[in-house]
């Protein structure tokens, strides 16, 4: 399971070897990679001098010339400067400017503390992002997975607010609000501001604050089978198809959901716990009764038709609807 730890806790372990030099915070993941951008500047700048000693560039915007420049400027009436470069991937078309960043990454000035900010291009090998890694203190902010996010969201309430949200909500937050992380962010400050100290974050709540909440998420669905209520999963089914879920996503999920099961089957409790990770442990306690539906055998066989539907999602012309209801239709008669 993927890390998806806030951007202050990154930036915390990031200064644990000391402050200043090279900071290279790189990923898909915008809102967490911004956070530890802020958690970063806060740690380095005196707020009495943060005109004179942090400068804002994007990559974009800028020649080697200029960026030199600037990363050789001594602090003022400060300990530290900071410069940070957003867009960093933007100067890898410069050579020279590629080679100005990597003279400074790879000899930094005392005084400095650089943040450079970066999405390396999908399916991009340059050596210039490996250099940039090996030469700094770095952390990949990958994108979330759709299935952490009720996890994420019940650590966050937790962590930001000392407030509970409960699973029901989580879930229907996360199906109506989609992986913005910022976004969610903003949603749960909202609901903490909702309830009194010590009350939970209720579905309720959710619903009031304006969250569009769907009458099937994937999670739940994900339930529906695995308790072996193939009837409302077929008309769950149709809802989640409706409301933009894929039928690849469907079956990636429920194939996942139904190992877990198998595992739990297998090898019970003990097994399962690594499997799922800390940000998963919430399904842990739901696990346990749906797996005692299944026999291994039958578990085995849905596992084997779900990967041949997988198979037939990315194959043929069937429908996603058609294909998943046919995988429900036969569980549903050898239950």
């Amino acid at each position: 399971m993927r890390e998806i730890a806030s951007g202050q806790a990154v930036a915390t372990r990031l200064v644990r070897k000391g402050r200043g030099g090279v900071f290279y915070l790189h990923g898909d993941e915008v809102f967490l990679k911004e956070e530890a951008v802020r958690a970063l500047v806060d740690a380095h700048i005196d707020p009495a001098t943060r005109d004179f000693n942090l400068d804002q560039l994007r990559g974009g915007e800028i020649t080697g010339e200029g960026l030199a420049s600037i990363l050789g400027t001594p602090p003022m009436m400060a300990e530290w400067r900071v410069v940070v470069l957003r867009e960093t991937e933007a100067l890898a078309s410069s050579a020279r400017a590629r080679q100005r960043l990597l003279e400074v990454v790879q000899a930094p000035p005392p005084g400095l503390c650089l943040i450079l900010s970066c999405t390396v291009p999908a399916g991009s090998s340059a050596q210039f992002y490996r250099d940039l890694e090996t030469s700094s203190r770095q952390h990949a902010f990958r994108s979330v997975d759709p299935a952490d996010l009720p996890g994420w969201i019940m650590e966050r309430a937790e962590a930001a607010h000392a407030t509970v949200i409960e699973e029901d909500a989580a879930r229907a937050l996360a199906q109506g609000t989609g992986a913005d992380l910022g976004l969610l962010t903003h949603e749960l400050a909202k609901l903490s501001s909702m309830v009194e100290g010590g009350t939970p974050i209720t579905l309720a709540h959710v619903e009031a604050a304006g969250t569009r909440i769907l009458r099937q998420d994937r999670w739940g669905w994900f339930d529906l089978v695995g308790e072996r209520r193939f009837p409302e999963a077929l008309e769950g089914l149709g809802i989640l198809l409706d409301h933009g879920e894929s039928g690849v996503g469907l079956v990636g999920g429920l194939g996942t959901h139904l190992l877990r099961l198998a595992v739990l089957r297998v090898g019970g409790q003990a097994a399962l716990t690594p499997v799922l990770g800390p940000r998963q442990a919430w399904l842990g306690r739901k696990l346990q009764p749906q797996a005692q539906r299944w026999e291994p055998e039958a578990l085995e066989s849905a596992i084997v038709g779900l990967y041949q539907v997988d198979r037939l999602l990315k194959a043929s012309g069937f429908s996603d609807q058609h294909l998943l209801e046919t995988w429900l239709q036969e569980q549903a008669v050898l239950a």
